[in-house]
């Protein structure tokens, strides 16, 4: 990256980073890792799946990441009897009332917004599910033959919540794969905990000043995609990617374990959140340890175990890891 304006933009970047830490601080603790990662995702513009159990305060993150961010925050909470309508938005018939003349007027659903949170997108059947995916995928929804283009940047949170799996509806593996990351959100320390429960359980008002604008973002969106890469890097992120598939040249745990490995999405995906965590990082160019910090997040939606891992208890994170190693 030689370019004067690029390097500039960099560093503004940092200085954003550093703003957005301090503030986002005041009213989430803990989670540096989980705040990362979105972080990443939101530069790449690759939506995010969230997993941990209620109460570990993902929307209360996720509100204000948008507050912090100048972008409207839209939540959507997914429901067995929630239609694709009710995400996509309605046509309505509507009666001009001096001429008496009836026309379509189209009134926009919740997916028109720069940051969702798809809450328990588990819990939705899947042509609800679709319609959310296919938004995802095209920047876009279509109502009776009319498009409506959704306004960037959008970014899609959705989270899943890996109890009470009765009544719920799985996403398919290859709808995972619309997702960059699937980020698991961990319970917090003893200190942390300490630390959340003094703060919300006595009377504060907190208020989070704006850190980055709407056009800044865009701007860092851009920068990602003019971050350069090495072949070696390339290269490792390529053979990292195609080690997770079983056959002939795969590690004897890989054939004894793995249904299917990841495609060629996880690659891409590993490069541009490599490039992306360089340059919040301050670094003009990416390296093979960025392309690594990547992996669990990209891969482990990705990469499917068989009977065999369920039987002996292994968890997908620990193949991935073996494989790193």
């Amino acid at each position: 990256m030689t370019n004067e304006t690029d390097l500039r933009l960099l560093e503004k970047l940092a200085s954003a980073k550093e703003q957005f830490f301090e503030e986002i601080g005041k009213t989430i603790i803990g989670q540096k890792n989980v705040l990362d990662h979105i972080l990443i995702a939101l530069l790449c513009k690759g939506h995010t799946l969230i997993v941990g159990v209620p109460g570990l305060a993902k929307t209360l993150m996720i509100k204000s990441m948008a507050q912090l961010l100048d972008l409207n925050f839209s939540r959507i909470q997914f429901t067995p009897d929630l239609m694709p309508s009710d995400i996509t938005g309605t046509e309505v018939i509507e009666q001009n009332r001096s001429t008496g003349k009836r026309t379509f007027k189209f009134f926009k659903g919740p997916i028109f917004g720069n940051i969702i949170l798809a809450d328990e997108i588990n819990r939705t059947p899947p042509k609800t599910q679709s319609a959310l995916l296919e938004a995802m995928q095209e920047h876009n929804v279509t109502a009776a033959g009319k498009t409506h283009d959704l306004e960037e940047p959008f970014f899609v949170l959705a989270t899943q919540n890996p109890i009470e799996q009765e009544g719920t509806y799985p996403l398919p593996e290859a709808q995972l794969d619309r997702f960059m990351f699937n980020i698991l959100i961990d319970y917090p320390d003893r200190n942390e905990e300490i630390s959340i429960v003094e703060s919300t359980t006595a009377a504060s008002d907190v208020k989070l000043k704006k850190v980055i604008t709407r056009k800044n973002i865009i701007a860092f969106q851009n920068l990602v995609l003019r971050v350069p890469i090495s072949n070696n890097v390339l290269e490792f992120a390529v053979d990292l990617v195609s080690s997770t598939r079983p056959g002939a040249k795969a590690k004897k745990f890989i054939n004894e374990w793995i249904e299917w490995g990841a495609g060629p999405r996880a690659t891409q995906c590993l490069i541009l959140g490599a490039k992306a965590r360089a340059i919040l990082d301050g670094r003009p160019t990416a390296d093979i340890q960025d392309v690594k910090a990547m992996a669990l997040p990209v891969l482990r939606h990705r990469v499917l175990p068989n009977f065999s891992a369920e039987a002996e208890g292994m968890k997908i994170d620990e193949i991935i890891l073996k494989l790193l190693s």
